[in-house]
């Protein structure tokens, strides 16, 4: 019942729109001072939940998003792939696709991510004919990639969680992010062939050639981070570091960053991580209260009892991280349940990586899906549309996200394919 009540309360305080750190806070709280408990627990649990060393990369990796999207990197991705395939059918939305693809490299963010390339991308959609639509839902969609492509910071987020290597699981996500790619240019393909007002962009070789001079260096930034963590040179903590020392070098030697942009750029960082880190340890806090009611223990005796079959088991992991998606943060939710699923998972012979991977794809679904969705409210904040508009466009691009973690279920090699050439 104590349980009970306390859902009832974290589900009431989301849906009177409350952030999510303050929704599990003030319930758990409250908890603690009705058994009687001293407030000094609360502050040492949040403490030691913010001071795990994994999750220093957090702030890097955001300060890297925030210094590539400030440097212009998405406009320098987007012409390049706009010279290349934008004379194709519909390739404004394979253009979409690919700069989302190349910008997850270095972003790591699906908000970031999603506020950064519509302002690029959907315009020209829409001077050239594409349905509005069409446009939201396949830049939604194309943001997911950045939070499953490494550097990945719900990566960081579970590694921390799970104490599994974060380069092992960078690698497992790499094959996945590709076949989500490859399945939102499916979706495309088809959608495409139903409007015959889209217009085509012309070619020319010295366009690309141009644009591809432009980029050089900026796809650089991948090998420098991935190449790095998978050749054992740095750690995903340095990797972060090094990245955004090199986006700076680049935003300065490009003349799109000044000096004055610096304080902008450290303040939205540090925005950032205190809203992910606030979310960390008020989730570490209810986590606590969870504990201490024995819920664990609980979830652990009914899923072993539905079955004994990791497959099975993934299966009703993605089922729980869709719903769950639906109406809470994402890093709210790896912090919350993790560490519940993973004794499981290791009882059930289920590989910690391919647990990661799939939570994290099927938590990223959740972003696209109201009330909560994330990326649907800076899709309508930046195009100034309805929330159910986005939401409606990005409807028919959520199925190849969905069959790529299918695939990751029945088939863990997708994620455990290259960490074991890598020999991580």
């Amino acid at each position: 019942m104590t349980v009970l009540l306390l859902l009832v309360a974290i589900l009431l305080l989301l849906a009177l729109r409350v952030p999510v750190a303050f929704a599990f806070l003030g319930p758990g709280l409250a908890y603690l001072v009705i058994d009687g408990q001293s407030l000094g627990l609360p502050m040492r649990l949040v403490a030691n939940a913010t001071g795990n060393f994994v999750l220093l990369a957090v702030p890097l990796f955001v300060l890297l998003g925030v210094v590539a999207n400030h440097a212009g990197i998405a406009d320098r991705l987007f012409d390049f792939a706009l010279a290349l395939l934008g004379k194709v059918r519909g390739g404004l939305g394979y253009v979409s696709v690919g700069v989302s693809l190349g910008f997850s490299w270095m972003s790591g963010s699906a908000v970031a991510d999603a506020a950064a390339l519509s302002k690029v991308e959907i315009p020209p959609m829409l001077r050239h004919g594409y349905p509005r639509r069409f446009a939201l839902g396949v830049v939604g969609a194309a943001a997911l990639i950045a939070p499953v492509m490494p550097p990945s910071i719900p990566a960081v987020i579970f590694a921390g969680q799970a104490a599994v290597s974060t380069g092992a699981l960078f690698a497992a996500s790499v094959v996945p992010a590709l076949l989500m790619a490859a399945g939102l240019c499916l979706v495309v393909f088809v959608l495409v062939r139903r409007h015959q007002g889209i217009e085509h962009v012309g070619f020319s070789r010295a366009r690309l050639a141009r644009a591809g001079r432009r980029v050089l260096l900026p796809i650089l930034a991948p090998v420098i981070i991935l190449g790095g963590i998978l050749g054992g040179l740095f750690t995903p903590t340095e990797a972060a570091a090094v990245g955004a020392a090199y986006m700076l070098v680049l935003g300065f030697s490009y003349g799109t960053l000044k000096m004055r942009d610096l304080p902008r750029i450290l303040v939205e960082t540090a925005l950032t991580t205190a809203a992910i880190m606030l979310i960390v340890a008020s989730a570490s806090l209810l986590g606590y209260v969870l504990a201490r009611e024995r819920v664990p223990q609980a979830l652990a005796e009914l899923v072993l009892g539905l079955t004994q079959d990791g497959t099975v088991f993934l299966l009703l992991v993605m089922l729980l991280m869709l719903l769950l998606g639906t109406v809470v943060d994402a890093t709210a939710t790896l912090v919350l349940v993790v560490p519940i699923l993973m004794p499981i998972a290791v009882q059930l012979g289920v590989d910690p990586i391919v647990l990661g991977v799939v939570m994290i794809v099927s938590l990223m679904i959740g972003l696209l899906t109201p009330p909560v969705g994330t990326v649907l409210y800076v899709l309508s904040s930046t195009q100034r549309v309805a929330v159910g508009e986005v939401f409606r466009g990005a409807l028919p691009f959520t199925a190849p996200l969905v069959v790529c973690c299918l695939g990751v279920i029945f088939v863990p090699g997708i994620a455990t394919w290259l960490p074991a050439q890598l020999g991580l």
